[in-house]
């Protein structure tokens, strides 16, 4: 197209050639490369579709892998879980329903329940403790057996359900005093 219009413009000088190219080489470009921003904008998005739909591809292929593999792992756990056979009063079961009742009777027979006379205090087994003796259990910890006590404890230890280990007490019985410490724990 340049070569063509070129040879029709033969005896103009060298700078107005160029400048009556500019027509032409503008309706060219009009009509080879108007809405380029356009096809290139569709282009990007019909890549990033299938780019969404490989990684969704790739993703689904590892989510199989995944379950695949834990299924296997479940189903060998199963079997080596499993008891094939068993031996009972010197005999060798295979059968699966001997073994259940082999087991669970076993287990009845280990944490059953004796059945014992209750015996009680009444019944001569236990003599009198005298007055001093009594009167001395009764009597309240001094602060100091109470914190050798508790310094005695291993301090990761909880000895109740309020979620205080040792080390806390110990702790708090340095920081806030040993009687609001003991008193506010029931010590006293």
């Amino acid at each position: 197209m340049v070569k063509e219009e070129w040879r029709g413009l033969r005896e103009i000088q060298f700078t107005d050639k160029l400048k009556v190219l500019t027509v032409p080489l503008g309706r060219w470009h009009r009509d080879n490369f108007s809405g380029m921003d356009k096809k290139i904008m569709r282009f990007d998005e019909e890549i990033k579709k299938i780019d969404d739909m490989m990684s969704r591809s790739r993703l689904a292929k590892d989510m199989d892998k995944n379950i695949r593999y834990f299924h296997n792992l479940a189903f060998t756990r199963r079997q080596n879980n499993s008891i094939d056979a068993l031996v009972i009063n010197g005999r060798l079961v295979r059968n699966q329903a001997r073994i259940k009742i082999a087991i669970r009777e076993f287990y009845k027979e280990l944490y059953h329940q004796e059945v014992s006379d209750m015996v009680g205090f009444r019944d001569g087994l236990v003599e009198r403790i005298a007055k001093e003796d009594a009167a001395a259990l009764e009597v309240l910890s001094s602060v100091e057996e109470i914190r050798e006590a508790v310094w005695d404890c291993e301090s990761s230890r909880e000895p109740g359900s309020d979620g205080y280990n040792m080390n806390f007490i110990k702790k708090s019985w340095d920081e806030i005093g040993a009687e609001f410490t003991a008193a506010v724990l029931g010590f006293f």
